[in-house]
């Protein structure tokens, strides 16, 4: 798929992250003199061809007064990785949760999940409880807390400059 100005336009718009406001593809569209559902049926297009893979959301944490990140490592057993997945998915606390393939023999760790809290003991309690509720409380882990920020963004498309971007058919 080859991309129109107005596609490109789009997601340069976009790398620049969407407007925290009730209706945020409208206020997309009125940046760009597009309808909201013009936005919506052409970001869903750019979704279809491959030229965007995923959405995200970036919370600046510190800014809400979150002073500990605890990412939370898990050997589960593969015959339960989605299951515990989902329910750690589903714990209000846990902010990311996704899984990766191990990497023997020094990351023996399959299922990931993060939590965010004010200090550092505070973090270390709410996991705990996470871990109780949803039956992992058992499983070899380790908590690994930040020691710096890294800055976060947006996915880039392509440099201004950039030629065409042909998405994979």
């Amino acid at each position: 798929m080859a991309l129109s100005p107005d596609d490109r336009a789009l997601l340069a718009a976009l790398e620049a992250g969407l407007p925290l406001v009730p209706r945020p593809f409208a206020a997309l569209g009125e940046r760009l003199g597009l309808a909201e559902h013009a936005v919506l049926v052409r970001l869903a297009a750019l979704r279809a061809a491959g030229v965007i893979n995923r959405a995200g959301l970036i919370v600046r944490h510190r800014e809400l007064g979150y002073r500990a990140n605890a990412m939370v490592v898990l050997d589960v057993p593969d015959a339960e990785l989605e299951a515990a997945g989902r329910r750690l998915a589903r714990e209000p606390a846990v902010s990311l949760c996704y899984a990766r393939p191990r990497r023997p023999p020094l990351w023996p760790y399959n299922l990931f999940f993060m939590v965010h809290g004010p200090e550092r003991l505070a973090t270390l309690r709410a996991v705990h409880a996470v871990l109780m509720r949803a039956g992992l409380e058992s499983v070899p882990r380790a908590v690994l807390f930040s020691r710096r920020r890294f800055v976060q963004r947006a996915a880039r498309y392509a440099p201004a400059d950039a030629g065409p971007v042909e998405a994979a058919a």
